[in-house]
């Protein structure tokens, strides 16, 4: 018998892994199970695919790619070609690689040890995954209620009924070039750009003329493919404009829209023989209009035909920087007669001055790459990178001018002969003799630099922030303080001043904008310079402004920020001369729900708690598009999950200030919720929370605010100089939420959760508790900042609107 068994479990072992291989092969029909997970190299003989719908029109599996031994994970047409969606397009896996479907409801790819995508839905009470007839993969919960879905994440294809919504974008695969394209709602339109720095729009929904306007004046905030129309919507699922891209009116047709590399959406049908019909409609509609109709700086004529205008010395320029070199070296080159380009028509002029302005403008600015001059307006327009040009089409007389680096012999204008040689031999000679010099200089630099350290080594207080630095996970990219010297042009460009130092404009070698902000009182600001670069930067998310990276060198300071072109809400808000610009009730509601989605995942969606501390108008900055992003972490605290209140110092800013911080009781997220509900405010009115040049019945906006509520005469809360519509229901909405945040009692108050579902009309607005909390505030305020007392309230908050569905798609959108 002993000599039978060892024999049998191999046997035995055998079978089972033979068994376990071939069940691992079996495709799963509509639905995979928690507890999943496999390679693909287990699905080698289903082409890869692991879970079919249960139509069997759509797959979702491995798909190879040009290099056959890397792979995606996609959702496929099952028997075809077309990707619908992909969960890592841009970082690929092998065949070995593993995809997870834990227990906790996690969906997540795994190679190497790292996990490079996830659907982070743990714990949220995912009990399955299903692919959908429609072709959306989607997690779902106990109640079929869908937790994550395929569809709020698309990549570069729309599929029919699928909702495009603010905050999503469609990004192609890139070009030849390296260039990639992108597709938005912004500011009330769906926008196509190509994803220069910054963007370059190139194509709007709002200047097609092929489009059908269904009702006027709308902004758009979502859009759909039905049967054989692109459909944009507004607030409340208001059809606003069509796009008819076929003839065939067939309602059970399955169309998709995909943005190629080459700039073009294309409209194709997937027929049943998983063949596809494309349509001859695309967007734009001009192919010259697109920046890939030709190589960069050749310029585009009627019928895609591409030629190098004849006054440039070549159109192979490349990237080249114009940054670091002598005035001498540089030369706009007037690129002809007639021509256009593609950005002209979406992007504002950089100023407005006559021809020689605008090429001294560019001549000035090393980034500049090419200008164009509209001699009728005086718009000037600088780009610092440049698609293809147009052979112009619509009569605009634009003057044209390409910057070039000048050769030894006279740059763009070859000539001349021995003289020509002669001065490249001693421009040789001068830059090898320079070239020497240098090294001779940065060699004994270097020298002297390894004597002082080992003459001072490094102190203690130094050594322990490099550790905090090194140790620290997901950190940004760390500068050299010569590199932000030379951005920043040894900081001659003042942007404005903070609580801890000065904020300057700079601009990297690859014409990249930034935001610098110099601490320049180290001993007090370094706690809050640690806080800063710890917490921005390893979190993400649209409405909260990025930290691109930072400099801990020496005694030097510096946090460096993406630049927003428009500033601090502040800026805006309460402008200096009243005849300034002022911004719309759109705008303004769209900046409060922004800035309320930024602290709401601040508060629920990271892994710790961040209480802001400090949120005001000076915090809220401004993209160009006036997309609000949350700034100025310094002062922020961390919280666990399981605190829900805290002790800490003083800190934030009078005015904004919630009642527990005067009167010494424990904080929470709550405290920015108070703060947020004065910003709001400030929003709605247009003006300080306290102006002592008002009567005193109006020089406390909050107690003026809820008296005029109880009255019921809302339009004296709201800034004068707005014009709203009467029946605009958000109106009465946000200025009730600006009541309820700003309640004394702290339980009153909602979370900035609901802020965000009350505000999109998710959840009703009870009226808030009439309250002497004006009255109170208004005594704290001309009191010191410690003789404030604490608030009561005598109701109950608003309805809990409750579960996660109610959540809003973009504010979940943001890594943790």
């Amino acid at each position: 018998m002993g000599n039978w068994k060892f024999p049998s479990i191999k046997v035995v072992f055998f079978l089972s892994s033979l068994l376990q291989t071939c069940m691992s092969s079996v495709q799963n029909r509509g639905r995979l199970n928690l507890g999943f997970q496999g390679a693909q190299m287990n699905w080698i003989d289903n082409d890869g695919l692991i879970l079919l719908s249960n139509n069997s029109v759509f797959a979702f599996g491995f798909n190879p790619t040009q290099d056959v031994t890397l792979f995606q994970l996609v959702v496929v047409r099952n028997g075809g070609s077309t990707i619908i969606w992909s969960a890592n397009r841009g970082n690929l896996i092998h065949n070995s690689d593993l995809l997870i479907f834990d227990r906790s409801g996690n969906a997540y790819l795994q190679s190497g040890g790292s996990t490079i995508w996830s659907t982070g839905t743990a714990n949220k009470g995912v009990v399955a995954m299903e692919l959908l007839d429609s072709g959306n993969l989607v997690l779902v919960g106990n109640d079929s209620s869908v937790i994550w879905q395929s569809f709020s994440h698309p990549t570069d294809t729309l599929m029919s009924n699928q909702e495009f919504t603010e905050g999503m974008k469609l990004v192609s695969n890139p070009s030849s070039n390296n260039l990639s394209f992108s597709l938005e709602i912004k500011s009330g339109d769906v926008i196509l750009s190509a994803d220069y720095q910054p963007p370059q729009p190139y194509w709007a929904m709002g200047k097609d003329n092929r489009r059908i306007i269904n009702q006027d004046g709308g902004y758009v905030v979502s859009a759909t493919l039905e049967a054989n129309s692109w459909r944009f919507y507004g607030q409340n699922r208001a059809l606003l404009w069509q796009f008819l891209f076929s003839d065939n009116r067939d309602a059970n047709a399955t169309w998709v829209a995909v943005l190629g590399s080459d700039g073009l959406i294309i409209f194709s049908r997937l027929q049943s023989d998983n063949t596809i019909s494309a349509s001859s409609v695309q967007i734009p509609q001009d192919q010259c209009s697109r920046p890939a109709a030709c190589d960069p700086y050749f310029v585009c004529y009627s019928g895609n035909k591409c030629q190098c205008p004849s006054t440039l010395p070549s159109c192979k320029l490349g990237s080249v920087s114009f940054c670091n070199r002598s005035q001498d070296s540089v030369e706009l080159v007037n690129a002809g007669d007639g021509l256009s380009y593609f950005a002209l028509g979406f992007v504002p002029p950089s100023q407005k001055t006559d021809l020689n302005g605008c090429k001294a403008s560019c001549q000035g600015n090393c980034s500049c790459a090419a200008m164009f001059h509209d001699s009728n307006s005086g718009n000037c327009f600088l780009f610092d990178q440049i698609g293809s040009l147009q052979g112009s089409t619509n009569g605009r007389n634009y003057a044209s001018y390409i910057k070039v680096l000048t050769s030894a012999g006279g740059g763009a204008n070859q000539g001349g002969g021995g003289t020509n040689k002669a001065r490249f031999v001693i421009v040789i000679v001068i830059v090898i003799s320079t070239v020497l010099v240098i090294v001779g200089l940065l060699y004994a630099g270097y020298r002297y630099h390894q004597k002082k350290n080992k003459a001072f080594p490094e102190s203690p207080k130094e050594s322990s922030e490099e550790n905090f630095f090194k140790n620290l996970s997901g950190m940004p990219v760390r500068f050299s303080y010569n590199d932000l010297q030379a951005a920043t042009n040894n900081f001659s460009v003042k942007l404005g001043q903070g609580g801890f130092g000065s904020v300057y404009q700079g601009i990297l070698p690859d014409g990249t904008r930034l935001a610098v902000k110099k601490l320049e009182s180290i001993g007090q600001g370094k706690k809050e310079f640690r806080a800063e670069v710890s917490i921005i930067g390893s979190i993400h998310h649209l409405h909260l402004v990025r930290l691109k990276g930072f400099c801990a060198e020496g005694s030097h300071r510096l946090l460096v920020y993406e630049y927003m072109a428009n500033g601090s809400l502040d800026r805006w808000l309460f402008p200096k001369n009243k005849g300034e610009f002022m911004l719309d009730w759109e705008t303004r509601y769209s900046i409060a729900l922004g800035t309320a989605k930024g602290l709401a995942y601040l508060h629920e969606d990271c892994d710790v708690k961040i209480v802001h501390c400090d949120i005001k108008p000076e915090n809220v900055l401004l993209d160009d598009h006036f997309l609000a992003k949350v700034s100025d972490f310094g002062l922020a605290k961390l919280m666990t999950r399981e605190q829900s209140h805290v002790f800490t110092t003083l800190r934030g800013t009078r005015g904004y200030l919630a009642p527990e911080w005067i009167t010494n009781y424990a904080i929470s997220e709550k405290s920015d919720v108070y703060s947020y509900g004065m910003v709001l405010l400030e929003i709605i009115g247009g003006r300080k929370n306290y102006d002592p040049s008002q009567s005193s019945e109006k020089s406390h906006f909050p107690t003026y605010a809820f008296k005029m509520m109880e009255d019921g005469n809302l339009k004296d809360i709201i800034d004068t100089s707005l014009k709203i519509d009467e029946d605009d229901e958000r109106v009465s909405t946000a200025i009730k939420v600006a009541l309820w945040c700003i309640q004394d009692e702290m339980s009153l108050r909602p979370s900035m959760t609901k802020v965000v579902q009350m505000l999109e009309g998710i959840c009703p607005v009870p009226p808030p508790p009439s309250s002497q909390l004006g009255s109170r505030l208004y005594a704290g305020f001309l009191k010191s900042i410690s003789d404030g007392g604490t608030g009561t309230g005598t109701s109950s908050g608003p309805s809990d609107c409750n579960s996660d569905a109610y959540l809003s798609a973009i504010r979940l959108s943001g890594p943790r």
